[in-house]
């Protein structure tokens, strides 16, 4: 059949989504928390910056395919960015700014980035690696004195845009060019790079729009916390800029205190931040009060979120908080946990969440097996779908991938609705006597336990077992919470042989430059003894 029915050869370019922000939607609000106070900017007044920005890229030689770097905070400018690099024809670089030096040398030079945007404040990171990034030709300073950054030739982001008209004749793209670079943190090995197309970037948008996903429209104001380093702050950008929806961009300002006061004086309906982040909102909350009754929906992921987080939220200030998961490699939208409506609410809030449209997931077993979406058969999550990666940026990593489908390395089981419950890490799973123990399930009780501020478990080598976990413990300042009491805590919720032997206390858990726990120091400090003080448990 060779009639055409539809347009289906339409492009599917960020141009579109840019077009939409500062056309239909111009007037909607873009907010960024200052040192000095809080700017507002419209959409409209947004795309003229936009397209003043575009001339300049030209101006610095960017061509079509070229990567252009970010080393910035979730902030107005780093928005400019998001829109001007891709819909130019280039490629917009996010680089971890909480990744070593080692990290962030390898990234640069990996990506071959030709221009680097930099926020003055964060100038001081970049200038001792600029001997050793060759092929930077640019440095552009966002916020401050270029002059005084100690970075040779570094270019004011203002001065440049002055000098550049508010039009640009944006370039026709393909809509399977590349539109973004993101590593991934780097948590087994160097770092690998993830390619965004225009396509990928802008069926994610519209995905989370989608009312059993993120939700988003043109009534909300959303307040990323995750930072737009990292996957995209969950496509968030993207999304707001297609619905009109208004955002409130934090800066570097992500202490409670600052962040509840955005949250409550600019009127949130969406948020969205790891773990982490709300646990430390939480605890400010709880001690000072605030009033979020506007936030309908505060979004929580990177990592396992504890039910009792969530129900603190509920229960103590009206806040309902729901659990997301993806990755770098899923452009990170894969499922949310927004339970159906004729079922426990919490069962399903309690999971990684039901697999959003448009993507597919299969839940594979050792010896390669597909297992059944039954809720009970557990194996490895493997993943496909339009915005799903299919390789790595000049990285062939074969293990990574099966057939088009990706490998996540999390355990889980998958329901007959979609839903995925996830068990464990691949490389983080306990096997106690030939049987699994979830340090997923351990962490989410622990931190349940009102003295505990962090949780997380790690394998001990036993020689009767095999392995067995080893919970390691952040208390809060003056508890006098004893390793018994955990376990006393943790009867009666989890399995008896489930139970620590061990606790180990510790002043913090490592984390990762996305803000994950970092296991593999943990088990680092265990193997050479520095741990942290560690106290045998007595029976249960």
């Amino acid at each position: 059949m060779h009639d055409v029915w539809v347009q289906d050869d339409f492009p599917l370019t960020l141009r579109h989504v840019m077009e939409r922000m500062r056309g239909m939607y111009g007037d909607a609000e873009v907010v960024t928390q200052r040192e000095d106070g809080r700017t507002r900017i419209s959409g409209a007044d947004l795309g003229a910056r936009i397209d003043r920005l575009a001339g300049a890229l030209r101006t610095l030689g960017v061509q079509p395919g070229d990567r252009v770097a970010t080393f910035a905070f979730n902030t107005q400018e780093h928005l400019e960015l998001y829109h001007a690099v891709p819909c130019s024809g280039a490629v917009l670089h996010m680089v971890n700014i909480r990744l070593f030096d080692e990290d962030l040398e390898y990234i640069f030079g990996h990506a071959e980035d030709r221009v680097l945007f930099v926020d003055a404040i964060l100038a001081d990171r970049i200038a001792p690696l600029m001997d050793r990034l060759p092929t930077l030709r640019s440095v552009v300073v966002i916020g401050g004195d270029a002059a005084g950054t100690g970075i040779p030739g570094a270019i004011g982001y203002e001065e440049l845009l002055a000098a550049h008209e508010p039009r640009f004749a944006y370039p026709d793209l393909d809509d399977r060019s590349a539109a973004g670079l993101c590593y991934t943190s780097g948590t087994t090995g160097r770092p690998k790079g993830v390619v965004y197309t225009h396509r990928s970037q802008t069926l994610h948008a519209l995905a989370a729009c989608a009312a059993d996903t993120l939700g988003v429209s043109s009534r909300d104001r959303i307040l990323p916390l995750v930072p737009m380093f990292h996957a995209n702050a969950w496509g968030l950008p993207y999304a707001a800029a297609m619905t009109g929806a208004e955002l409130v961009l934090p800066g570097p300002h992500t202490q409670p205190a600052a962040l509840a006061a955005m949250l409550e004086e600019e009127r949130v309906t969406i948020a969205a931040g790891v773990p982490t982040v709300w646990m430390d909102l939480l605890r400010h909350l709880d001690a000072h009060g605030g009033d979020l009754s506007r936030l309908r929906t505060m979004l929580c992921g990177g990592a396992a979120v504890p039910l009792a987080l969530m129900q603190a939220f509920q229960e103590r200030h009206g806040v309902r908080v729901f659990q997301s998961w993806g990755m770098t490699e899923t452009g990170p939208l894969a499922s949310v946990a927004r339970p159906p409506r004729d079922d426990s609410e919490w069962s399903y809030r309690d999971t990684a969440g039901r697999v959003a449209p448009l993507v597919e997931v299969r839940v594979v077993a050792d010896d390669g097996a597909v297992l059944p979406h039954d809720g009970e058969a557990t194996g490895e999550v493997q993943i496909r779908g339009p915005w799903i990666a299919a390789g790595y940026y000049r990285d062939p990593a074969p293990g990574s991938f099966d057939g088009g489908w990706l490998r996540t390395g999390d355990i889980a089981a998958v329901d007959p609705r979609g839903y995925v419950r996830i068990s464990d890490r691949a490389k983080d799973v306990i096997k106690s006597g030939g049987e699994w123990i979830s340090s997923v399930a351990l962490e989410n009780e622990l931190v349940a336990h009102p003295d505990v501020v962090e949780a997380a478990v790690i394998a001990k080598p036993d020689e009767r077992w095999t392995e067995r976990p080893l919970a390691c413990v952040v208390l809060a300042p003056g508890s006098t919470c004893t390793a018994d009491d955990l376990q006393a805590h943790l009867a009666g919720r989890v399995a008896k042989w489930w139970l620590p032997d061990e606790v180990a206390f510790i002043d913090a858990v490592p984390k990762t430059g996305t803000g994950k726990y970092d296991k593999k120091v943990l088990r680092a400090r265990l193997a050479d003894g520095s741990l942290g003080r560690r106290v045998t448990v007595g029976p249960a």
